[in-house]
């Protein structure tokens, strides 16, 4: 497997705050890039880490257990935070991860679908037991629907022609693969436009997303992390395009505000002040030095929330 480096590693473990008897949730472990960095650093902590993917769970299991004995992994979508750590006893917790999107060894992974670059099987499931996929939504979905998601997950303007093209080739044949599907984008693209860059990018995305819900969990979850972190405790999250960058920083940004009906005064009452302050005003971007190191990277920001009171 290609080695997967995680992104903002530093300043996603330094805005943590660790220390040796931190209690951590990491909601996307992943292949454990960011996890074996934290449960280092947490000899007398404890480390809970969430995944659907069974192929990452039996790799980072590997990798942590050579670290410590210190952590719990958990098969659940985030989304199941909050339920599936009052299982296990545990109702707070100083620090929670979210690096969101899809990891790197799953794009590598040619078998997942997950890629416009290799062709595989039109899959683009985080976890394989959960019954819709790719097929499902490029082959049953309607003309309507397709653009709807293409436009809002994958903000193409050219949503609606895809769609077209994509509704009229499966009236010969189901749509099984990849570069089956990338055809078919290239050709209801204008020529000009597929060379800034790959016509299939933005539309891979939104199927991605569809499939895998992940616009939806965000902000149920992020309201999970906030109301499991002690006083002290911080909540950093990782995103990788707008859509989900801009969910966050409007739940961050209004979980921090003043309340509107006492806005102005010169003494607030405690009650009603924020119980969180943003850590980061402005989202942390990868340096020009780990941009070169790994250009995946590029479209990465970090946003850090702390519980106050």
């Amino acid at each position: 497997m290609e080695k997967h480096i995680s992104v903002l590693l530093n300043e996603t473990i330094s805005s943590l705050n660790l220390n040796e008897n931190s209690i951590i949730v990491d909601a996307t472990l992943g292949y454990g890039g960011h996890s074996s960095n934290i449960l280092e650093r947490i000899d007398k902590g404890y480390l809970f880490a969430f995944d659907q993917d069974s192929e990452a769970i039996r790799h980072s299991t590997d990798r942590l257990s050579k670290i410590g004995a210190n952590f719990t992994i958990i098969k659940s979508n985030f989304v199941h935070m909050k339920e599936e750590l009052e299982k296990l006893g545990v109702s707070e917790v100083d620090g929670v991860l979210f690096d969101l999107g899809v990891s790197s060894p799953q794009l590598d992974d040619g078998e997942r679908g997950f890629s416009y670059h290799t062709d595989a099987k039109l899959d683009m499931r985080m976890d394989r037991s959960q019954k819709l996929s790719a097929y499902e939504v490029v082959n049953q979905y309607s003309k309507e629907d397709l653009a709807r998601i293409f436009y809002k997950y994958g903000e193409d303007k050219f949503s609606n022609n895809i769609a077209k093209k994509i509704v009229e080739y499966r009236t010969t044949k189901p749509i099984e693969t990849t570069l089956e599907l990338v055809e078919i984008i290239k050709s209801a693209v204008p020529m000009k436009f597929r060379m800034d860059k790959h016509p299939a990018r933005q539309i891979f995305q939104a199927i991605r997303i569809e499939v895998n819900h992940e616009l939806d969990v965000i902000e149920p979850a992020l309201e999970q992390a906030l109301e499991l972190i002690k006083v002290g405790g911080r909540v950093a999250v990782i995103t990788f395009h707008s859509l989900e960058d801009r969910i966050v920083k409007n739940y961050f940004k209004d979980k921090c505000e003043i309340d509107d009906r006492v806005k102005g005064m010169p003494n607030i009452p405690d009650e009603y002040l924020p119980d969180f302050k943003l850590v980061t005003n402005k989202a942390i971007v990868p340096s020009d030095e780990e941009l070169e190191r790994n250009p995946r990277a590029r479209s990465s920001k970090l946003r850090v929330i702390e519980r106050i009171k």
